[in-house]
């Protein structure tokens, strides 16, 4: 009966040796995303803790246990499921609470885009003050141009706005001439029929 069990206990550890998606032989050269390295990383760890608590370790511990029921075999593939799925449960919330996936593609995608670089990545030169004004500077130039170029544009719309300005100005003259050019025609013509009924009422 023990000799039984003893070889039911090997089988079981086998097959959870070999439970999961094992890691793949990938191609030298061949890149792979961050999000399936890190599946991969905890697929691996799942099948070496597995390994590590396997059948025979389990019934060592318990072997008064195992020894009033043998049929333990079902009790430790059980418990084994529940530590797989409260893992895999684990590391599923810190993915979506970290935002990993989203993170590990954005680097991903860095990766890829530095590989087309030709000129050679930063790298401290451990001057403190070199270091950081490497890199500030061309922000503070960046933000330097920006503003000049608001400037520039607010200087030519204030500009315009004056232009306007000056040319309603020049209107507004140009009509109170006119009013003042009709004022005094009508003026004059105002005298010059004062003048002719004048001259009419007078006794001949």
């Amino acid at each position: 009966m023990a000799e039984a069990s003893s070889a039911n206990l090997g089988g079981g550890c086998e097959e959870k040796r070999h439970e999961g998606s094992s890691p793949q032989s990938v191609p030298p050269g061949t890149t792979i995303s961050r999000v399936k390295l890190l599946d991969t990383m905890v697929d691996t760890f799942l099948q070496k803790l597995v390994a590590a608590g396997s059948y025979q370790r389990f019934t060592d511990c318990y072997k008064r246990f195992y020894q009033l029921q043998p049929a333990t075999q079902r009790i430790y593939d059980k418990f084994i499921a529940q530590l797989q799925t409260s893992i895999r449960e684990e590391i599923s919330d810190i993915k979506e609470e970290g935002n990993l996936e989203a993170v590990l593609n954005a680097l991903d995608k860095i990766v890829e885009e530095g590989k087309d670089r030709k000129e050679p990545a930063w790298r401290p030169s451990g001057i403190p003050e070199k270091d950081l004004h490497s890199v500030m500077a061309p922000y503070f130039l960046q933000q330097r141009d920006t503003l000049q170029r608001h400037v520039q544009k607010q200087e030519a719309e204030n500009q315009q706005l004056a232009d306007a300005v000056l040319a309603g100005r020049r209107q507004v003259e140009e009509l109170q001439l006119q009013v003042q050019a009709r004022q005094q025609a009508w003026q004059a013509l105002h005298r010059e029929q004062r003048e002719l009924v004048a001259v009419l009422r007078e006794p001949e």
